[in-house]
């Protein structure tokens, strides 16, 4: 599968807008595109999705390793795919620029032209020649002018390129090609799409043909895209319920696909009041229980897992989950009931408490870690957790905040954490195995 990535010269710049607008372009054509998010990004991907029609691939070297980010590529299907990158594109240790090197992927550069034109093409310029001092193989091939006027302003912008920088396109300055954000970031895809119409325009001003000239297909592709065998055939498979709604949202793909693999999935909605369906085992993933503390609290679901908890039933909670396991959950000012399962209180806060790659170590054998293995996740949230004296945690912090330097509050055999895991450390395969021991 041919690919391609779309990095910008800095956050806020149009990356998403861009992405969505190519993916577009090319459907419109005729192409089946498979889209994919460089870093750990849950909210981003859902706007690929509500797009492309097929889930986005996460692709974060950090979290999956330079193998697992290959494997997860691989996993894709499409004509093309279109990576959507991080921040800038040499921003952070776990780069945009480490991305598309590491699946040598070529890069086309989106930057801001609403108030430049010549100045555009010294910008790209800059950024491909500064690859050679990056310590990246990295090939920025094309440039996508954001926020730019048709006319003399995109003429001059094409005009000013290089030999070797290919002018793809632009993207109009119009207000309704804007997403709404809240506190985590932009809006969920399905929530609050981009306009349909401003899309379409969006894309009719972008070159697709040559964008897809331009991806190639990695030198190492294809590659075994699932190194541990399915669960075998001899014995029934663990059922795993898994928390799916508004609240709990943040998921990625690759760990779905490794439940699906492996168990018997159900989903159940919290939010909607869904009873608890007959399982081994629990799952929560992270999203926004913030938005729904009410109903959480006054609904049937949260008690359930708690009694399910309390007879030994793997309950698994990531951020989100962790909130929904404490005993309260405060927003506002209003203290709300959760599951009471975790000793804590969870407060949510007006200020950003935590937004980084995490690196943690198991103090004690938990549901996704042998005692002294390390896991390395993702953590942003904007709550505190304020955990009881005598708490139990699973994890030291090495890198991150966690609680206070730690993290994974145990109670029975439940686990909440701040920090989201990816099915490629591991962490989705221990708790797996826990699922099938109760059964």
């Amino acid at each position: 599968m041919k690919g391609l990535v779309v990095a910008g010269t800095a956050s806020g710049v149009g990356k998403t807008v861009t992405t969505l607008a190519l993916c577009r372009a090319l459907i419109d054509g005729g192409r089946t595109v498979q889209p994919a998010k460089a870093g750990p990004d849950f909210i981003d991907p859902s706007h690929h999705a509500v797009v492309c029609d097929r889930p986005s691939r996460t692709l974060d070297p950090w979290l999956q390793g330079k193998a697992g980010t290959r494997r997860n590529y691989a996993r894709g299907d499409g004509d093309v795919c279109v990576v959507e990158g991080m921040m800038g594109l040499y921003d952070g240790d776990t780069s945009t620029a480490a991305v598309a090197a590491g699946l040598g992927l070529p890069v086309v550069l989106v930057v801001d032209a609403a108030a430049g034109m010549e100045s555009v093409a010294a910008t790209a310029l800059g950024f491909r020649a500064y690859a050679a001092e990056s310590g990246h193989d990295v090939d920025v091939v094309g440039v996508v002018a954001a926020r730019a006027h048709g006319g003399r302003h995109a003429a001059g912008i094409r005009d000013a390129l290089p030999d070797g920088l290919a002018y793809l396109g632009r993207t109009p300055p119009r207000d309704d090609l804007s997403i709404p954000e809240r506190h985590l970031g932009l809006h969920m895809g399905r929530e609050s799409p981009p306009d349909d119409a401003a899309l379409a325009a969006a894309a009719d001003c972008l070159d697709a043909d040559r964008a897809l000239e331009l991806a190639r297909e990695p030198p190492w592709f294809p590659v075994e895209t699932d190194p541990i065998p399915e669960h075998g055939s001899a014995d029934p498979p663990p059922t795993v319920a898994v928390a799916r709604d508004d609240a709990f949202c943040f998921v990625y793909p690759a760990t779905v696909e490794r439940l699906r693999e492996r168990a018997t999935v159900v989903t159940f909605s919290p939010v909607a009041g869904d009873d608890l369906p007959s399982c081994d085992a629990v799952y929560l993933p992270g999203g926004y229980p913030e938005r729904f503390a009410a109903d959480l609290a006054g609904g049937p679901t949260l008690d359930q897992v708690a009694d399910v908890a309390a007879d030994g039933v793997p309950v698994w909670g990531e951020c989100g989950g962790l909130m929904a396991l404490a005993e309260t959950l405060t927003v506002d000012g209003r203290d709300h009931r959760m599951a009471g399962v975790l000793p804590a209180v969870v407060r949510l806060s007006g200020e950003l408490q935590a937004l980084d790659h995490v690196d943690l170590r198991a103090e004690r054998g938990t549901l996704t870690a042998r005692a002294g293995e390390t896991r390395r996740g993702h953590e942003f949230h904007y709550s505190t957790a304020d955990a009881a004296s005598d708490a139990r945690f699973a994890f030291d912090v090495v890198r991150g905040q966690g609680i206070d330097g730690r993290d994974g509050l145990v109670a029975y055999e439940t686990l909440g954490t701040y920090a989201h895991l990816h099915a490629e450390s591991g962490a989705v395969d221990r708790f797996l195995a826990a699922a099938a021991a109760t059964r």
